[in-house]
This record gives structure tokens, sequence and C-alpha cells, in this order.
């Protein structure tokens, strides 16, 4: 008999949420982009319309990271069951793809002023890229503090772009120095390859992991095959089969298996066992586990075993672990 045991998970949005954070840092980061833009146009820099380049990738994303933030508070749906918590990692993705394009174009650009180096005067150069400084550095401050670097793959990817824009914009203030004091031109087109190549290097971690996330591969940090023998030297537990470990979300772990338990087992028990022991040893407090007893061979039909479980009952039940932990029991006989 088919037994349908869907479950509608309502977690609440994690405590320190970063869209105010993320709200300043773009309308931050949107003003001085058009200002870098302006000045980079007006005296010629490819540098500063490297680093604007830059900056604007950095709008683009930090206005998908703040959409993506509200999206995941929305409450789940019977058609939507896991709420829309996978819109972090889209948008994380999407905002990798814009910075990557943006960064090949601009190190084109800068490749073919390498052989006529414009001149461009260095003060207006050093004084943007400073402000630039200030803006990126205070906006990953900003969200920083939120503390949600460590569980949110968007806040994270956002705080590398600006961490980069900081490291940019640095280096555009020595390509300028350059100018200023040596009358060094090719420092200009040097920076913009040097922002372009730190953009690249820096996009890459953030790409891979949204891919893994959307490919369904186990958690970072999960060893399949060392989870499947732990829950299996678990005492009463014979097999784990069927064995699925994915992240919905960056932040949100989750399993299903099969676990064969001995004849007189009490699976019921369990199944607590193996649920805690999800949690305690691989952070994983969503799973669903379904039981299935031994073949019996000395058991006349429809005998009970230990604990009052019977064979057939096992055969179907299912345990889904909330995100707080708690699991809740979905038996059918």
């Amino acid at each position: 008999m088919a037994h349908d045991h869907s479950h509608h998970h309502h977690h609440a949005p994690p405590p320190g949420s970063a869209r105010g954070a993320l709200t300043v840092a773009l309308v931050l980061n949107a003003g001085f982009t058009v200002l870098q833009a302006i000045v980079g146009f007006l005296i010629g820099s490819v540098a500063l319309i490297a680093d604007a380049g830059h900056n604007l990738s950095d709008v683009a994303g930090l206005g998908i990271a703040l959409f993506a933030a509200v999206l995941v508070t929305r409450p789940a749906t019977p058609r939507h069951s896991f709420g829309y918590r996978r819109a972090e990692v889209l948008a994380a993705l999407a905002n990798g793809l814009i910075v990557v394009f943006v960064a090949g174009f601009v190190a084109l650009e800068a490749v073919r002023r390498l052989g006529d180096p414009p001149d461009v005067p260095g003060l207006p150069v050093v004084l943007t890229a400073t402000a630039g400084i200030v803006v990126n550095a205070g906006s990953a401050w900003l969200i920083h503090r939120t503390g949600r670097t460590g569980h949110d793959l968007n806040v994270r990817a956002a705080i590398l772009h600006l961490a980069a824009d900081t490291a940019a914009s640095l280096g555009v203030v020595i390509a300028g120095l350059a100018m200023m004091w040596w009358g060094w031109r090719m420092a200009d087109p040097i920076a913009a390859i040097g922002v372009s190549l730190l953009v690249l290097v820096g996009s890459w971690g953030i790409l891979a992991r949204s891919v893994s996330v959307l490919l369904e591969a186990a958690p970072s940090g999960v060893d399949p095959e060392d989870l499947g023998r732990t829950l299996a030297s678990i005492d009463g537990v014979v097999e784990v089969h069927d064995l699925h470990v994915w992240s919905v979300s960056s932040d949100f772990p989750s399993l299903s298996a099969h676990v064969v338990v001995g004849t007189d087992a009490d699976c019921h028990a369990l199944r607590r066992v193996v649920s805690e022991r999800l949690s305690v040893a691989f952070g994983i407090t969503h799973a669903t586990l379904q039981m299935e007893h031994a073949p019996r061979r000395h058991l006349m039909p429809g005998a009970a075993a230990v604990g009052g479980c019977h064979d057939h009952a096992c055969d179907d039940a299912t345990l889904s672990s909330g995100g707080d932990g708690t699991p809740s029991d979905a038996a059918s006989s």
C-alpha cells in the first residue's frame, strides 16, 4: 500500500537577518559606482572604469542578495514544501556569473590599452579609489556584523565581493600614485587587469559551491561513506541503504535513508538514536528515515517483536526531524 509521508517545513528565518545591512550596502555602493564611473570616463582611466564595473557587479549582486533574503523568509506551501530557501543559492550563482562577465570584459579592454596607454591624471584616481576603499570596507563590515557570514552562502558571496573590491581599490590607489609620482602610464591598464584577475579568482569558490548545492551534492564537510558507516555501527542496526544526503540551501543539510534493524529490535527507539547521532555528529537535523526489520525466520507471521514494534508497521515507518532537531514520527501499518 502506498503511503503519503510528505511534510511541510515551516522553519523560522535565522537570527541576525542581513536584510538591513544589505539595503544600506546596496545604496552606498550604487551611489559610489555612479560617481566612480563618471570620474573614470571624464579622465579616461580604465582602472577606475574596471573598479566601477566591479562595483556595478556588486550592486547587482547585493540587489539579488537582498531579493533572496526576502524570498527565504516566505513560508513553505504545499507546492514549495521547503519554502524558498534555495533562492539564496540561485542568487549567489547569478552574482558570480555577473562578476565573471564584467571582469572578462574589462580585462580585454585593459589588454587592448597596453599598446597605447592614455595619459591619466593620478590625483583623481587616488581620491576616487580611496573613497571606494571606505565604501566597500564599510559595507563589508555592516554585513559581517549580522553574524550570517558563516551560514548563508549568498551573504558570504556579498562579503567576498566587497572585500575583493576593497583590495581592488587599494590596487587602483597604488596605480594612481605611480602615475602621479613617476608618470608611469602603464600602471592604469595593469591595475585594471589585476582587478579583473582578482575578481575571477575570488568568484570561483562561490560558483563551485553554488553549482554543488544545485546538483544536490553532499554538504561540504560531510563524507557520505563515513556517515553510512557511523549509522551502521549503531547497536541494533543491521544495514543502511538507499542513503542520500544533500543540501536544500547552504545552511540546510537533509538526509533520507532506509535503515534495516535486527529482527527483535525496537525500531521506534532506534529511529530516535539514529536521528540524535545525525544531529550531534553531522549537524543534520532534517532526516527522513524508513525503518525496516531484517527478514524473520523464527517468528510466526503477525507476531510482535520486542518493544511492541510489529514487523509490518516498521516496514513503512518514517521519521522526519524538523529544523529544530525534534523528531516527528509517522508510522503506517
